[in-house]
């Protein structure tokens, strides 16, 4: 019998990362009755830490990875469409020297990669002379040509929130700050002990999906006691954020002369977003964090390219990510393979585990996930995800279109003119974090002072209570640095006076 207590469910989700959390949405779109769980926040590991791209991975085309890259590039539209509002196109520009591959190898590799998959609105690549090019200003002199290619911006952490509302609202339950403590398998059910701050709570599911991301062979070892047939490589990555480098809308590739490859992004408007390493990783999954070698090896990297130069004293912020890659015997980091694996376990109730994978792919991942447990269940629902948006996605109507992409700029026009009272950074913000779902963030109110007090700079209560209400948030990291990037802009103390501000609303509730 179900309580509070006790809970019955086809499917258990551990884990609530994008991998976890599109699974969930998938699973509990086809009808499934669907339970995740999270020990911590969601995103609050790897899938916040990446490099914020929707992208095929043109490095991966040197290792021969055409089918992920293929699959990848195909995934690229279909995720733009579905959530314009979190997501969109980015032209890279790629400087060119003498100490790089050769030109002719460079074109021959963005011929592929424009034609592996179809494009319907983003722009193929092209030759471009530095010197009279709008991102040619910033980079040092000796680069006079380079290339310039299309991939796709995405904000991590609310791709991930976005996929836990969905599931949700097709009767997913999401308990975050729950940790699976116990597993326990028969022939047809997984019983689960989920502990969180009031106590546990009893799940008895026919499948267990293990989503848990770098503590995904931990997780299958104290499931069944067996090991992944191929290892996972768990591999840290980091980034630094420092005073904007550059004032226009284009991003960086750079092919460094030690084989790696670094992106350089524009970053909330005020600063430059640059990453990653790749290094093999040990150490604590809970604490990953920069060391001091890559902060400088970062801002090295840095100065070869740009005139601005900068020094680890100027990094205003860093993250760090461990991204469990599928063990290829590749002989560094950077060459081990994105792509995912699926291993199922069906020696009783049945557990699939999930290895490896990308941030661009997990829509794919997902669906291939739920298309193998689904039949398990009895359940014979076809993929849908491909046709749906994600929430506040549908800003031209209800299913993802091109429009929502290339004409992004007017629908943020129609939020300005309906609601002229918001200041037009704090609108564009809006509309970007939430899409259509602004209205409910905004309803009923007619001006600044409906949204409550200014709780630190740049958050007003009205959007704190719709973290805490609709998207999971209980602490002031939650909203300052996954949520938003409110932290960048917001000083010091601020997460003392959210984490103050919840602490009193948590009282008065």
């Amino acid at each position: 019998m179900e309580g509070p207590d006790h809970i019955e469910t086809d499917v258990l989700v551990v884990g609530g990362g994008i991998n976890g959390a599109g699974i969930a949405r998938d699973a509990a779109g086809r009808g499934l009755r669907v339970v995740l769980c999270e020990k911590d926040d969601l995103a609050a590991h790897t899938s916040s830490a990446s490099s914020k791209l929707i992208h095929g991975g043109l490095r991966y085309l040197e290792h021969y990875e055409f089918r992920l890259v293929r699959k990848a590039l195909a995934e690229r539209e279909v995720l733009l469409r579905s959530a314009p509002h979190i997501m969109r196109p980015l032209r890279f520009v790629m400087p060119h020297d003498s100490g790089q591959r050769p030109v002719w190898l460079i074109r021959a590799g963005l011929y592929l990669y424009d034609t592996l998959a179809r494009r319907e609105f983003l722009p193929g690549s092209e030759a471009v002379a530095l010197r009279s090019h709008a991102a040619g200003e910033a980079l040092k002199d000796s680069f006079t040509r380079g290339f310039v290619y299309s991939d796709g911006w995405v904000d991590d952490a609310r791709l991930v929130v976005l996929n836990a509302i969905a599931a949700r609202e097709r009767g997913a339950s999401i308990l975050t700050r729950t940790a699976c403590t116990s597993l326990k398998r028969d022939a047809r059910y997984w019983t689960a002990t989920l502990a969180h701050a009031h106590g546990s709570t009893q799940v008895r599911a026919r499948c267990l999906v293990n989503a848990a991301g770098p503590w995904a062979a931990q997780l299958l070892q104290s499931a069944s006691g067996a090991r992944p047939r191929r290892a996972l490589r768990l591999i840290k990555g980091s980034h630094i954020v420092v005073p904007r480098l550059f004032e226009h809308d284009y991003a960086y590739i750079f092919q460094h002369p030690d084989g790696r490859i670094v992106f350089a992004m524009p970053y909330e408007q005020e600063f430059t977003l640059i990453g990653t390493t790749d290094l093999d990783y040990e150490g604590d999954l809970d604490r990953v964090a920069i060391s001091e070698p890559e902060i400088a090896y970062l801002c090295q990297l840095s100065n070869r390219y740009f005139k601005r130069a900068i020094a680890p004293a100027d990094v205003v912020w860093t993250y760090s990510g461990v991204r469990p890659l599928v063990e290829d015997d590749a002989a560094s980091a950077a060459a081990a393979t994105r792509d995912f694996r699926l291993a199922m376990d069906a020696s009783g109730a049945p557990m699939l585990t999930v290895l490896g994978g990308k941030i661009t792919t997990f829509r794919k991942l997902a669906e291939e996930a739920v298309d193998r447990i689904a039949p398990m269940l009895g359940n014979r629902s076809g993929a849908w995800t491909a046709a749906a948006c994600l929430p506040g996605g549908d800003l031209f109507g209800g299913s993802p279109s091109n429009r929502g992409v290339v004409e992004f700029g007017s629908w943020l026009e129609g939020v300005r003119r309906r609601y002229p009272w918001l200041p037009q950074p704090l609108a564009t913000r809006y509309a970007r974090a939430y899409g259509s779902r602004i209205e409910v963030l905004l309803a009923r109110r007619q001006g600044m002072h409906e949204l409550g007090p200014q709780i630190v700079p740049g958050l007003y209560a009205a959007e704190a209570e719709y973290l805490v209400k609709y998207e999971w948030a209980t602490r002031a990291a939650d909203i300052l640095w996954r949520r938003s990037k409110l932290g960048l802009h917001a000083g010091a103390g601020s997460e003392q006076l959210l984490d103050e501000w919840i602490a009193q609303r948590t009282r008065a509730a």
